[in-house]
């Protein structure tokens, strides 16, 4: 067992692309952690769809050792943490498990705005920051700069702050070095009864749940018998694991430590993340304060292509869920699509990620349904109720108000960029509320309703910005809007699965341009297909798929023009016939082709 004075618990946080997995990758190297078969770059990245994308997602443990100059050898926790706007809520669960961060600056684009949002996460934890700023070795680089902009812009000394490069080594000794000496061992109590918290499980198809646990208090052993203090189900403790990196066995975990602890868990409802572990027999009476819940951001429908497909699609969300606090889901019908689910999401990001993980670890096939936020209804009577779905929302006749959740958003651009990006807040219906330079960069803050911001909004300033833009935003309150549900039509049934809520103004523009872009993707058949956008009972937009001619008159050669005539009457008759009780197959490209609006 390790002297809890030797162990040191830190976490590594950031804004996307500024090095932190790459100055995880010179930690495992610099503590001799992998052998040289076993290097390779982004280790901490488990998964394909993060090595493909270049991205953190999930965050990642590993216990390194290391030598300090006092010549004691020490025991430090990492956790890499993602940096997208959509996955904040991983690095507030890892931050939970720490005593200290390593806040990690690019020396070339200095502070952005999840840096901030970041370093903010982290002093409301009250943990020890540690500035590093990384890239030193790129021409471009200014640490002196940056280094100015921490204390200006963040209100951290920054005459401790590092200046490392991750790509080449430089200054990673001292780095291990300031981790030891700055950040305070664990404040665990050895005798106390045991409380571990749980900041990540995951389902293994060979020993069932396996939580990834902090000891704050006590000990925990294999073979003891432990409560979740929530679920207030009690297990027995099958195996225990540190990761360094690999997983391996131990007898037991310690105040101050992080492992893994198998319990023979098969029921995936019984562990819930936040949780607080105790022994089943003279346990802690104070369960640990765990998370705060989060609160999805954006809706969707996901629903299996094929209907048997339904019950696999919710066994993978509940696994999914089991890695995935943030996510949330229910049951829901659709007469277009069938059977599904209602799933709640941090961002669009986030959707586009369960989506990929969905298919691509669970090997499903499914249609998403357009992204809503959650829109405040205040009906006649006075009653106010929340709805997820554009399906939900009740008649016009019954509704008083509709309100949009509005956000306040963070946005930090080179000075050169600040026109474009004021002009597209001011397009997505946004209320400028104050403007700041920080060094060489511009701080803008803008109110901007949710809705607007949800599809591309991110892709758009970095298109604005040459990518040098950057966006982080916090939920304010919700606010009245003149909003309208707007309705799909084909051969006049409504298709509840196209079905959008959007502001008035922008219902015409939205609505042709979505019948035309439907019209480019549902096939021609035999008969007329009207496709129509409308309003309740008006129709504010309409365009026809044209049917399929065969040519009736082909064997018809000589003779009189009445018996071509004739041919041509009944094909007509038959069409009309047809269109009545014709069914039109709608593709899944036109469910997408709702999620593409805008991208011509």
């Amino acid at each position: 067992m390790t002297d809890v004075q030797r162990i040191r618990n830190f976490c590594i946080i950031a804004h996307i692309d500024h090095g932190k997995s790459t100055l995880a990758d010179r930690l495992l190297d610099a503590t001799q952690a992998l052998s040289k078969r076993e290097r390779r770059a982004q280790f901490l990245d488990k998964m394909d769809l993060e090595r493909e994308r270049g991205i953190t997602i999930k965050a990642q443990t590993v216990r390194l050792r290391h030598r300090a100059r006092d010549g004691e050898e020490y025991i430090l926790n990492l956790i890499d943490t993602p940096g997208h706007v959509d996955f904040s809520y991983e690095v507030s669960r890892a931050l939970q498990a720490c005593e200290g961060a390593l806040l990690v600056i690019d020396a070339v684009q200095g502070i952005e705005a999840q840096t901030l949002a970041n370093a903010y996460l982290a002093i409301d934890a009250g943990l020890e920051i540690i500035p590093v700023i990384n890239k030193i070795d790129l021409p471009t680089a200014d640490p002196d700069k940056v280094a100015q902009e921490i204390e200006d812009v963040i209100g951290l000394d920054s005459a401790d702050a590092l200046q490392v490069s991750a790509k080449e080594g430089k200054g990673i000794e001292a780095l291990l070095q300031a981790i030891i000496d700055k950040i305070p061992p664990p404040a665990g109590d050895l005798s106390a009864p045991s409380r571990g918290l749980i900041f990540d499980s995951w389902f293994d198809p060979y020993v069932g749940v396996v939580m990834l646990g902090r000891i704050f208090d006590g000990k925990l052993e294999v073979g003891d018998s432990i409560r979740m203090m929530e679920t207030d189900i009690e297990r027995d403790i099958q195996t225990l694991h540190v990761i360094d990196p690999h997983p391996r066995k131990v007898s037991s975990l310690a105040a101050g430590e992080v492992g893994m602890i198998v319990a023979g868990i098969k029921t995936l409802t019984e562990v819930r993340i936040g949780d607080t572990i105790t022994h089943a027999k003279n346990g802690a009476a104070e369960p640990l304060p765990g998370f705060v819940a989060v609160k999805p951001m954006v809706f969707s429908g996901l629903y299996p292509v094929e209907a048997e497909d339904y019950e696999d699609l919710k066994t993978a969300l509940q696994k999914l869920q089991l890695n995935d606090a943030s996510l949330v889901y229910e049951p829901e019908t659709s007469a277009a699509l069938g059977f599904g689910f209602r799933c709640g999401f941090l961002g669009f990001l986030h959707s586009e990620i369960v989506q990929e993980r969905l298919e691509r670890e669970y090997d499903l096939n499914l249609i998403s349904t357009a992204p809503t936020v959650r829109y405040r209804v205040i009906s006649q009577d006075g009653e106010s109720f929340e709805i997820e779905s554009p399906a939900a929302l009740p008649d016009a006749s019954a509704i008083k108000r509709i309100e949009e959740p509005m956000i306040l958003a963070t946005i930090h651009v080179p000075p050169e960029y600040v026109g474009p990006v004021l002009g597209l807040c001011q397009e997505r219906r946004g209320t400028q509320r104050d403007m700041a330079h920080h060094g060489s960069r511009v701080q803008v803050r803008y109110e901007l309703p949710l809705s607007e911001v949800v599809f591309d909004f991110h892709d758009k300033i970095k298109s604005v910005t040459r990518g040098y833009g950057s966006f982080d935003y916090d939920l304010l309150d919700y606010r009245q809007a003149p909003l309208v549900k707007l309705d799909v039509l084909v051969n006049g049934d409504p298709i509840d699965a196209l079905s959008l809520i959007v502001h008035k103004d922008a219902a015409f523009h939205r609505g042709t341009e979505l019948v035309r872009k439907l019209k480019e993707f549902i096939p021609r058949q035999m008969f007329e297909v009207a496709l129509q956008a409308a309003i309740g009972s008006k129709v504010i937009a309409r365009t026809t798929v044209k049917a399929l001619r065969k040519n009736v008159t082909a064997k018809c050669y000589g003779g009189d023009i009445s018996r071509k005539r004739k041919l041509l009457e009944k094909q007509k008759a038959g069409k009309k016939r047809m269109k009545r009780v014709g069914n039109v197959e709608i593709p899944q490209e036109a469910f997408l082709a709702a999620l593409k609006l805008g991208d011509s």
